[in-house]
């Protein structure tokens, strides 16, 4: 008998540095829609956070801010569960289960494991290099039938496909385990450093003016938007122009996914102007977008106990959808439960 899944969506952010404008378009937004059309999990990946060293006391106030930012941008407790990862333990549970099922030729293969190890990988945590496990376990121990995915995030869902394939039939299970499909982001998917063009908006970079902060006050908002790196030549007036114009190209890119309009939507407005024009455009436009936002992220942030009882909320709602999920898993595997 095939099995049906309930409809099911899985997302996290993991709470390390200050979140930025790259985070909130490219992920934390698109989170609030899926809520109303599918049961929504929502986690903070504090256990994901841990495989490079983190300062205690820091990883706990980053995770409270990480869930100030979904509640800010509109995520609601009642229809989505909002938890911190460490709080469930069926993800770790499942993920040494797991752990025994993937095979290291294909964590060999994952990209950002070299990319963050570097040369010395000697000298990475083992935890580094298998969180790609975890990574599969924080899905599949919900059976979560979409995760909306970045480029950067694309090669660790398909290891969790092939983990799901290779569970499923090692234990004669069919569809025990679903196979997550990619929900691709869309526009705003990938903002780049306003000092970069060329590379992805990030919290590890040295310039702070490299990124819109997630709770940067309006005056910072605009400040960073008018430094941003351009060149000398006006937008043109279609899209192609773009091109070979990175820094050019990132700007109508944010612009357009804060007014919701599209890269030619904004190109017809600004075309021929040069960025004396369009960049306090586009400052007053974030300012409005996004000093709301920061403000109810400061008022949550300053209320911890209030967002921790949020957390607590979620992990339990969390866990009584793992829960079952997981014993029906030992079951499967031959342990005695």
């Amino acid at each position: 008998m095939t099995r049906t899944h309930t409809p099911r969506v899985l997302s996290g952010v993991q709470p390390t540095g200050n979140l930025h404008l790259g985070n909130y378009l490219g992920a934390i937004r698109k989170f609030v829609p899926l809520q109303d059309s599918h049961e929504a999990l929502y986690c903070i990946v504090d256990m994901h956070a841990i495989t490079v060293w983190q300062d205690p006391k820091e990883l706990r106030n980053q995770t409270v801010q990480i869930a100030a930012a979904y509640l800010a941008a509109g995520i609601d407790p009642a229809k989505a569960a909002i938890f911190n990862q460490s709080a469930v333990p069926e993800h770790a549970q499942l993920a040494w289960i797991l752990n025994c099922v993937a095979r290291m030729g294909w964590l060999n293969r994952m990209t950002q494991f070299k990319d963050k190890a570097g040369k010395d990988k000697e000298k990475a945590s083992v935890g580094l290099f298998t969180y790609p496990v975890l990574m599969a376990a924080d899905i599949l121990v919900y059976r979560a039938t979409h995760v909306p995915v970045g480029d950067d995030q694309k090669q660790h869902l398909e290891l969790a496909r092939d983990i799901a394939t290779k569970f499923n039939n090692d234990f004669g299970t069919e569809d025990f385990f679903p196979l997550p499909e990619p929900m691709i982001q869309g526009p705003g998917a990938r903002i780049m450093s306003l000092r970069d063009g060329t590379s992805k908006m990030s919290k590890s970079d040295p310039s702070d003016l490299s990124r819109i902060g997630m709770m940067d006050d309006a005056d910072t908002i605009s400040k960073k938007i008018k430094k941003a790196k351009t060149d000398p030549e006006p937008l043109p007036s279609e899209k192609d122009g773009l091109a070979d114009r990175p820094e050019a190209k990132n700007l109508v890119g944010i612009y357009a996914a804060l007014s919701g309009k599209s890269d030619e939507d904004v190109l017809t407005e600004f075309g021929g102007q040069g960025f004396g024009v369009f960049k306090p455009a586009l400052a007053e436009l974030a300012v409005e977008k996004l000093a709301p936002i920061a403000g109810e992220m400061r008022r949550l942030t300053a209320d911890a106990d209030y967002v921790e009882g949020i957390l607590r909320d979620g992990a339990a709602k969390a866990r009584a959808v793992a829960g079952p999920i997981i014993e029906e898993t030992k079951k499967a595997v031959g342990f005695l439960v």
